[in-house]
């Protein structure tokens, strides 16, 4: 059990130790990117740098082949720059205009700024300024959304709540805790330590009372549709992920839902390697070009 609880402490900081890839901020943010307004709510704006190479070129302009920009949001406790690390230059390189931020961050002494944290509520505010952004920027009238883990459920709440739907054409989630997720169980064992639902958990992580099977948030967001507007929805899972369980629950009423291994059945991605496989790339970019 001792085990089990230290590799359950080990999920805060995980995507933290992915290698950071970043481009100076100066690089990232040219000359005449509009600038971001503080939500109405008080919800500042999300953290762009620093950001994955290819990402973040306020100068970048859809073309015929790819119309809409993309925008990429990071799983818990990631950096977005070290999370996108391999995805970004590849989009980037096949001609998309990519756009990324750091949402609902906080800083920690070691590892610095990690992102996912805050509610979710918090995070949508934020991901609802900075589209508006790249929108402004590329004066395109919807974007394309990529989003792993939290990343993959935080967007319909922006979808749903914030007129996201309106804004966004095509969404593409990898893994995300659409229905809740146990941790393999692991939630459940921790369960039995004195205080850690009611205090350990709140305090040191907002967000993660709202992404456990059967929370208020999830029943909330899944109610009445689990899918809204012209928004077309792509959900990718690998039998390997053991973070994101029963790897059931990403799957989405409204969705093309797709394991990883029906497509490729040698593609062994887990939970966190799903943003460095080919083969999860591919599919994903197929999934962009969706008119």
């Amino acid at each position: 059990m001792r085990t089990r609880l230290r590799y359950l402490s080990s999920l805060l900081v995980l995507f933290a130790a992915v290698p950071v890839v970043a481009v100076p901020a100066a690089a990232a943010e040219s000359a005449g990117a509009p600038a971001v307004q503080e939500a109405r709510t008080g919800v500042p704006p999300a953290q762009e740098n620093p950001a994955p190479l290819g990402a973040n070129d306020w100068s970048c302009k859809p073309t015929t082949e790819h119309p809409r920009p993309v925008v990429l949001l990071h799983g818990f406790s990631a950096p977005s720059a070290g999370h996108w690390s391999a995805f970004s230059p590849y989009l980037k390189v096949n001609g998309y205009c990519v756009f990324t931020i750091t949402y609902g961050a906080i800083r920690l002494p070691i590892v610095d700024l990690v992102g996912g944290f805050k509610p979710i509520e918090y995070s949508a505010e934020q991901l609802s300024m900075f589209v508006s952004k790249v929108l402004a920027a590329t004066r395109s009238s919807t974007v394309n959304i990529v989003g792993h883990s939290e990343g993959g459920i935080m967007p319909r709440y922006y979808l749903k709540n914030l007129d996201g739907a309106n804004k966004v054409h095509n969404f593409v989630a990898w893994a995300p805790p659409n229905h809740g997720t146990s941790l393999s169980g692991l939630y459940q064992l921790a369960k039995q330590i004195p205080g850690f639902d009611e205090v350990l958990l709140p305090t040191v992580c907002e967000v993660c009372t709202q992404l456990v099977t059967g929370s208020p948030f999830i029943e909330e967001l899944n109610s009445p549709d689990e899918t809204v507007g012209d928004v077309r929805y792509t959900v990718l899972t690998s039998k390997y992920d053991v973070l994101v369980t029963p790897i059931e629950t990403s799957y989405l009423d409204g969705a093309d839902n797709i394991s990883v291994q029906d497509v490729n059945p040698r593609a062994t991605p887990g939970h966190i390697t799903m943003a460095f496989s080919p083969t999860v790339f591919d599919i994903t970019q197929k999934a962009l070009s969706r008119n």
